[in-house]
Parts: structure tokens; sequence; C-alpha cells
């Protein structure tokens, strides 16, 4: 016990220059963090993670430099020497992570992709929900989040989507042959808003388009736009079930007749 009070009594100050680092640098990270999310929210900068996270990292380790002298008796420049001959090993096996954390910023610096951007990106439809250092979230429309590697993203092809485009689902028809088309059209149009009308975006119409000929009648295909919280797979079975006894449109196509 004396043993350590003797030690406690002699390293006082040391311990105390360490708390008052810690503490400082603790609630810097705070107050930095706060202001940097804040302006980054008001400017045309995307607020992502890894931006905050890249302050936080660089706080902790100036404070880790100020400490290591006084307090350990490490120098500074001796350890970063030891640590660049080290790293050049670790740079080896932690080649992917340097490359997603580099392919990362040139992203965002980029703005290839911000946060909230629909896209299209490594056979993931959805919006983009963060970049962190490492990965890019993608929130997909039924809920489930893929998580891409930055450095797959940054080589990848990336398609940007308007919300009309991601929440259009096609249903294919055969209109009886020497229908009017008009009166097909129109009628389709009827039947399809009021069998869609809980899962359809608000104020939209269902479009009818004409595509080709067959022997059974005209093809054509009806686009009916989702809304941002319904599957894409509920549209289109809405859509089906309205038109299924359709009088106007030829059936034997779909039952093999």
């Amino acid at each position: 016990m004396q043993l350590a009070l003797s030690w406690l009594a002699s390293n006082a100050a040391r311990i105390i220059f360490l708390a008052i680092v810690l503490i400082a640098a603790w609630v810097i990270v705070k107050i930095v963090s706060k202001v940097l999310r804040k302006l980054l929210d008001r400017s045309n900068m995307p607020s992502a993670s890894i931006f905050i996270n890249i302050v936080r990292v660089l706080i902790w380790v100036v404070a880790a430099t100020i400490v290591l002298k006084p307090v350990f008796g490490i120098d500074p420049t001796t350890l970063m020497t030891a640590l660049g001959v080290g790293g050049i090993a670790v740079s080896l096996g932690l080649k992917d992570t340097v490359a997603n954390v580099i392919s990362g910023f040139g992203l965002m610096l980029g703005r290839v992709i911000q946060p909230g951007d629909l896209v299209t990106v490594a056979g993931t439809t959805g919006v983009v929900k963060d970049i962190t250092w490492r990965q890019t979230v993608v929130r997909e429309r039924n809920g489930n989040e893929m998580v891409i590697p930055n450095s797959v993203l940054n080589t990848a092809s990336l398609e940007r989507l308007t919300p009309s485009n991601e929440g259009t689902v096609t249903v294919p028809f055969t209109a009886k042959a020497g229908i009017d088309t008009t009166e097909v059209e129109r009628r389709i149009i009827d039947v399809v808003t009021r069998g869609t009308a809980d899962v359809a975006a608000d104020d939209s119409v269902p479009l009818v388009k004409f595509t080709g000929f067959t022997p059974f009648g005209i093809e054509g295909q009806v686009l009916v736009f989702a809304k941002p919280d319904v599957f894409l797979s509920s549209v289109r079975d809405a859509a089906v079930r309205a038109l299924a006894d359709a009088d106007f449109l030829e059936q034997r196509a779909a039952i093999g007749a």
C-alpha cells in the first residue's frame, strides 16, 4: 500500500496532466463533431460519418502526441519512425481497407453520390443511407440494408434514379384484336386506378403503352407508380388482379390456349 501511495505521489503531476488532456480531447471531440455535423447539414457537402470520424481520429492522435513525452517518456519522433517502418508491413495486410477509405474520399469529395441519393449499383437498388470509412450503406425498398465496399462502388457502374423510375411497375397485357385502342386504354386506366388505389403513389395515373401485335391481339404494357414504402411486387399483384377478369383483354395467351 505504501509503495502504491508513493508511486501515486511521485507521478501525481503526470497523472493529472494525462487526465486533463484526455478530458479536454473528449470534450473537443464532442463539440467539434456536433458543430461539424451542423455545418455539413447546412452546406452542399454530404453529411456522411466519414468526415466526422476523420476529425475524431485526428483529435485523439494530437492528444496522444501531447502526452507521450511528458507522461510516458516516449519521444513522438522515435515512435513515428518505428510506426513508419511497421506501417509498410501493416499496409500490405490492410490494402483492401486502405483502398476502401481512399475510395470513400473520392466518392464524397467528388460528390459522386450523397446520402439520400436513389441509385442502382452492384445489382442493388435503393437509397444511399451513409458513407463510412470502409463501405456505403444502401437501403432497399424492402427495408434491407446492403453494405457495399467503397472500392467496389468506386469501380462499378452506378445509375442515379428518379423516384418515379425506381417505383415503376410494368404489367404486360394483350388486348383483343380489332378492339378500339382508345377505349381499351381508358378502361385499363379506370380498372387499374381503382385496383391499385391503396398501393399506388398519390396523384399518379397509370400509363398504357401499346408495344406490338401477336396472333392473339395487340400487345401492351400498363405502368403503375408505387408508393415509396410499398413493395413493387404488391403493386404488380394489385394491377394483375384488377385486370384478371377484364373482358376486353385476351386471356388465351396467358393460359396457353
